[in-house]
């Protein structure tokens, strides 16, 4: 199969942003929150909560602006959710959903949201914080009819907390109510993956990483993958896939194959701009002469028979979109 990048536009009407949520609900691309310091206008408290949707990838309308302003005193986090990236974003039950956050506001986010139109929404949690909690960075998906969360950490010197590194898994049916499948998997632990990939009935875990810490100052990387069909048991289907171990990258499942998109190679940056495809999580090839610039932390969407990549650590507002071509 060939495949081909398009690009839709380098000019959306949204600011540059990383670390937005990335779902398709109701025929269109739902964009969520983001990270953008240097933006003090749009982002004045380095994240914001906007929601943006577009039909077509070219257009975007403003569904919900942002509130998250420097004014903590006049903002309610029990009436909104406060801005963040890299959260969990997942459909469930017919509504879009927010599980957890980051540490940008100096505490975690112990909190669940979810939205039928993407400008009004509830918190799901209120009264009853998530067990798994507190951490960050963490990968998110829905599963046999649940919402799911694996792996992630803490991060003491943003947030306070004792340091902890997961490869646990929960799930939960609501959103409120969550029990821990595994305590410990074999895989390493790890987060900042973004994305999900659910394939052939199973749940995938394509690399992803640790972030430093002052005790743990070195981040490690893996490009191993795994796969499991309850949460429990788990098999390593490859220990080193072709792809540069990285964090920050995405993965999704587009043209019944899984996809591994760009991310940061190095604990300095290195942001790359690779794309690769698998059928079986051994076997992979890679889309060659990539147009888009590197990045990391993007937003990619598998939308109307393709394969989305909008904005990221590049940090501009483009659009691009991959489409098969033939074989």
């Amino acid at each position: 199969m060939n495949y081909k990048w398009k690009c839709v536009t380098m000019n959306a009407a949204f600011s540059p942003r990383d670390g937005a949520g990335a779902l398709v609900y109701k025929n269109k691309m739902w964009l969520i929150g983001g990270w953008n310091p240097s933006d003090k206008i749009h982002f004045p408290r380095m994240c914001n909560n906007e929601v943006w949707s577009s039909k077509d990838g070219t257009e975007w309308i403003l569904e919900k602006a942002n509130t998250f302003h420097f004014d903590g005193k006049t903002f309610n986090r029990h009436l909104d959710w406060e801005g963040r990236h890299t959260a969990g974003h997942v459909i469930f039950n017919d509504k879009m959903w927010i599980v957890g956050g980051d540490i940008n506001q100096g505490h975690y986010h112990c909190d669940v949201w979810n939205s039928d139109d993407g400008k009004k929404w509830d918190y799901v949690n209120m009264s009853k914080p998530v067990p798994w909690g507190p951490r960050a960075l963490h990968h998110t998906f829905v599963f046999n009819n649940e919402i799911w969360v694996v792996g992630g950490q803490t991060l003491p010197q943003f947030a306070e907390s004792d340091e902890k590194f997961h490869n646990d898994v929960w799930c939960s049916a609501d959103g409120i109510n969550w029990r821990q499948v595994a305590t410990e998997s074999p895989w390493s632990p790890r987060g900042t993956i973004g994305g999900n990939a659910i394939f052939q009935d199973k749940i995938w875990i394509l690399g992803g990483a640790t972030y430093a810490t002052t005790d743990h100052p070195e981040r490690l990387l893996y490009n191993d993958v795994w796969s499991s069909a309850d949460g429990i048991n788990w098999e390593c289907h490859i220990e080193n896939a072709p792809w540069h171990p990285r964090t920050y990258h995405d993965v999704a499942v587009f043209d019944d194959k899984m996809w591994v998109l760009e991310g940061s190679r190095s604990k300095d940056g290195g942001n790359q701009n690779d794309v690769w495809y698998s059928d079986d999580g051994v076997n992979w090839q890679e889309v060659p002469d990539t147009p888009w610039k590197p990045r990391h932390a993007a937003s990619v969407f598998v939308f109307q028979d393709a394969l989305w990549m909008v904005a990221g650590n590049n940090m501009e507002s483009d659009v691009w979109k991959l489409e098969c071509v033939g074989n």
